[in-house]
């Protein structure tokens, strides 16, 4: 596969990284096409590594995953541009975090989400939301936390969704801890996680930790 991921921060290198290991072709994408960032990556990562710009990254991959702050998601995906999405898997592993004050908010939150924001924007992409409740070593490492601990999707397209489900079997996730949301509205419902899980890391110490869903017979 080829695949852009847009943003240069821990998530986005992590995840590309992973990627390139994987045997896939990688752009790292980033405002400029001579972020240092983006261009050291793409030397240490491999031969199906590259760096460049929002929209270099997007025209050639067949898959853009989203690693940006989910504030400034939106922009990022502009500047990819709406032609270079068209028909194309977009997953968005993004939290909408605002930083106020020495506290950490949700914007957009219960009413909508970074997900469906997306989706509306880019209403011929295919947006798929996942990954966004865990830690990026987590994202590509599951064993990391043992035991039965669960990732979710949430997407309009079953065929976006069950191509995600590959990407995240190639990471090590199996499919039966690959929990189905439904639709983009989901989303809502993954990143208002996003308290909890900081509560959860001061609390633990760590970022190496997931939820496990367990059902009552």
């Amino acid at each position: 596969m080829r695949y852009a991921v847009l943003g240069t921060g821990d998530v986005g290198r992590t995840l590309g990284g992973r990627l390139a290991e994987l045997g896939h072709e990688v752009t790292l994408g980033s405002r400029t096409k001579d972020n240092p960032v983006a261009l050291e990556w793409a030397r240490s990562a491999g031969a199906g590594a590259r760096a460049g710009t929002f929209a270099e990254a997007a025209s050639s991959a067949e898959a853009v995953v989203v690693a940006v702050g989910g504030r400034v998601a939106l922009a990022a995906l502009e500047a990819a541009g709406a032609a270079n999405l068209d028909g194309k898997v977009v997953v968005d592993v993004s939290n909408p975090m605002v930083f106020e004050e020495g506290e950490v908010r949700l914007s957009p939150v219960e009413s909508d989400s970074v997900g469906e924001q997306i989706q509306r924007a880019f209403p011929h992409a295919r947006v798929v939301k996942t990954l966004n409740t865990v830690n990026c070593k987590v994202m590509v490492d599951p064993a990391l936390v043992p035991g039965e601990h669960q990732v979710f999707v949430c997407g309009e397209d079953a065929g976006a969704k069950e191509q995600v489900r590959g990407m995240l079997g190639e990471f090590g996730w199996p499919p039966h801890r690959v929990l189905d949301l439904g639709g983009i509205r989901s989303a809502r419902s993954v990143e208002m996680l996003l308290p909890l899980w900081l509560d959860l890391f001061r609390h633990l110490g760590h970022a190496e930790f997931n939820l496990e869903v367990r059902r009552g017979r």
